[in-house]
């Protein structure tokens, strides 16, 4: 069983979609547990992005509405099993901030899929409510095809 931080930039629209998708199936996709965070995120909470919620609900994922952003944490390395990146530069951020000595792996949350043409989640922030779509679908996609073995997702990037 595997505890898993899924972290963007600023957790306000992908890693917390991420986060709803993956906790309705956490069970049956041997996770213990399943948050979110960003490795660029401001010290000050927030709550998630609307149009990322609008689009969960549409397709029916709940969100806790207590749910609030924060940064990566330096013992968020010591908590977690496997730590996933939305995209090459979160994954850059996560090893500059991992302690010498963690047992967590780190790695691209779409890391192993095929047939889609990218390895990173498009950040949709700066973009239409299109873009949260797609956000989804590749989330689900991920989902749908959740490899067994975690070494898919450890794939060396920079």
């Amino acid at each position: 069983m595997t505890r898993l931080l899924l972290v963007c930039a600023a957790n306000l629209c992908r890693s917390p979609m991420a986060e709803a998708v993956l906790r309705l199936r956490a069970g049956e996709l041997g996770l213990t547990e399943v948050h979110s965070a960003g490795v660029f995120a401001s010290s000050r909470a927030h709550v998630v992005d609307k149009r990322a919620l609008a689009v969960l609900e549409q397709r029916g994922y709940g969100m806790d509405r207590r749910w609030r952003s924060r940064k990566v944490k330096t013992e968020d390395f010591d908590r977690y099993d496997l730590i996933l990146a939305m995209d090459r530069n979160v994954l850059r951020g996560l090893k500059a901030a991992k302690p010498a000595v963690s047992p967590a792996k780190l790695g691209l949350f779409l890391a192993g899929m095929t047939g889609l043409g990218l390895d990173e989640v498009p950040d949709p922030y700066y973009g239409a409510g299109s873009a949260f779509v797609h956000v989804l679908d590749l989330i689900e996609a991920r989902v749908h095809t959740w490899p067994k073995d975690e070494a898919v997702f450890q794939r060396d990037v920079g």
